[in-house]
């Protein structure tokens, strides 16, 4: 019978935990609070959702990005491949289709026989081996026994912001679609703009209305 391991948290980190561990030979039982108890960034219960943007950054070897990726590859990351199936035009950024993303590494995950996913949320840890791969909306539940764990009273994390901006707002007669950088098809929206018309934009932008925040995005000082 295969050593059992807990994985607690379905996103990015705990699905590739997950399926490197179910590779290796082990049996996996994996923890997702949603839809149980949702957070405030994700919309479904799906596993591996990108509650941001659907980009995971450029390809190019060049970058930093995309020497991850290579080096990932070799390592025999198991979401690469996936990403790469459910890839949309993007440049030369990896950006994929989140529901097809998703779905395949559900997939994957359900191929093998050892593998469990239970819906609930977990308030305690057992001896049973575990790992938290919760990432930043972890539950309050789990925030307690990871700074227990881990010594540390308050945890945080910080994203960028992007702006939203309204497809009829825009003059499509000014704007136009093309690659970035050269590279690629018709995948993005351009707007060429000279200084003055930059930082026009650049003032209109940072007086906009803003989303309510929730309370874990708010900043701490």
């Amino acid at each position: 019978m295969s050593e059992l391991v807990k994985v607690i948290g379905g996103g990015l980190a705990g699905c590739e935990c997950a399926l490197q561990l179910l590779k290796a030979g082990f049996a996996v039982k994996m923890y997702e609070m949603r839809p149980m108890k949702n957070t405030g960034a994700h919309s479904t219960d799906r596993l591996a959702e990108l509650v941001c943007s659907n980009s995971l950054k450029s390809e190019e070897p060049t970058t930093a990005s995309g020497l991850l990726k290579e080096e990932l590859n070799l390592l025999g990351c198991e979401l690469l491949p996936l990403a790469a199936g459910s890839k949309v035009p993007s440049g030369s950024a990896l950006a994929v289709d989140r529901e097809k993303f998703s779905e395949l590494v559900e997939n994957a995950l359900q191929s093998y026989d050892n593998f469990e996913l239970v819906r609930e949320e977990v308030m305690e840890l057992d001896s049973t081996p575990t790992v938290i791969a919760t990432g930043p909306l972890t539950s309050e539940a789990m925030a307690k026994i990871v700074g227990e764990i881990s010594g540390k009273k308050r945890l945080f994390f910080y994203d960028a912001i992007a702006p939203i901006v309204a497809a009829d707002s825009i003059d499509y007669d000014k704007a136009y679609f093309g690659g970035r950088y050269g590279k690629g098809g018709e995948d993005y929206l351009n707007l060429p703009m000279q200084r003055d018309e930059y930082e026009a934009f650049y003032n209109a932008l940072v007086e906009a209305q803003t989303v309510v925040l929730h309370d874990f995005e708010k900043s701490e000082l």
